[in-house]
């Protein structure tokens, strides 16, 4: 499974939120519930349930990779 993370970074806030979580300042719990009830909560739940926290920061610090260059 993969994750659209296109579709997590929609806007500037999301890939602060994304980064804080990739560098360990956020805890997956409060990664998911920044996400809740919104467009991308469902990717965000499925890229913690499938991979857990350590991974999804791991696939996080990646996809933020990718993004800037």
């Amino acid at each position: 499974m993969t994750t659209d993370w296109s579709s997590v970074f929609t806007t500037e806030k999301n890939v602060d939120t994304v980064a804080n979580f990739a560098n360990g300042e956020l805890s997956g719990r409060k990664f998911y519930s920044y996400f809740a009830n919104t467009a991308s909560g469902g990717v965000v739940r499925n890229l913690l349930r499938s991979h857990g926290v350590d991974h999804a920061r791991k696939l996080a610090r990646k996809a933020l990779s990718r993004r800037a260059s």
